[in-house]
């Protein structure tokens, strides 16, 4: 075995140790969904809940847990490109719940979540109106370039225009779009797509996201007008 291929090993032994115990005390029943598409629901409400309404002293654990229950989804509901990507959202959300020496662990589990979207990719790229290409670009420009990370600007623009393309007025596609519009410094652009993801028509159906991802988008929106007006 090759030093990197130990060392990839170990990363994900580290990812799943903890997710394991977390999920003993989750209350999640993988069992209790009648198909795929209930089960892909039900995830979707709950990371909204979890990600923006939760208390920020539960938040870490309720997502590890979360991510935990993604994973027992996918592998009841094998092949199925939206179960993957909500896997992915779940773990990387998570991920990013990591800070100090917690940070090593978060490198594997981001790993996991890119390989779960190229997955995804390869069943149906354009499931959830174009999800695998917001989280993948996402990834792309938020995790550490090498020799940390895979991060990638000229990837993470690809693949955010890819998603672009499927879900021209979407909310997530255009705020993760702009946001990394910022952080490459490219401010007038990043206006210009976070204003149309403010823009962006409500989904009936996931309220608390939507809610959430808004204030997000302000903030962004508020960081890149600060900059444009020091010019």
């Amino acid at each position: 075995m090759s030093r990197a291929t130990m060392r990839a090993a170990v990363l994900c032994l580290l990812a799943w140790l903890p997710m394991v115990a977390a999920a003993a005390g989750s209350g999640y029943d993988v069992e209790r969904y009648a198909d795929a598409g209930e089960a892909v629901r039900f995830v979707q409400h709950e990371w909204a809940r979890v990600h923006y309404r939760s208390p920020e002293d539960e938040r870490q654990a309720a997502l590890e847990a979360l991510a935990e229950h993604a994973r027992a989804v996918a592998d009841r509901f094998e092949g199925r490109a939206d179960v993957l990507v909500w896997e992915a959202i779940c773990i990387s959300t998570y991920a990013g719940s990591l800070e100090g020496l917690s940070q090593f662990q978060a490198i594997g589990l981001v790993q996991e979540a890119r390989d779960r979207l190229l997955e995804a990719e390869a069943i149906d790229p354009e499931a959830l109106n174009g999800s695998v290409y917001t989280s993948l670009g996402s990834l792309y420009y938020q995790v550490p370039g090498w020799p940390l990370g895979f991060g990638d600007a000229d990837q993470a623009r690809a693949y955010l225009k890819k998603a672009l393309a499927i879900n021209p007025d979407g909310i997530d596609p255009n705020y993760f779009y702009g946001d990394f519009l910022r952080e490459e410094g490219d401010y007038a652009a990043a206006e210009k797509a976070l204003t149309k993801a403010l823009r962006a028509p409500q989904r009936p159906d996931r309220p608390v996201a939507d809610a959430g991802r808004r204030e997000e988008v302000r903030a962004a929106l508020a960081r890149v007008r600060e900059r444009l007006a020091k010019r």
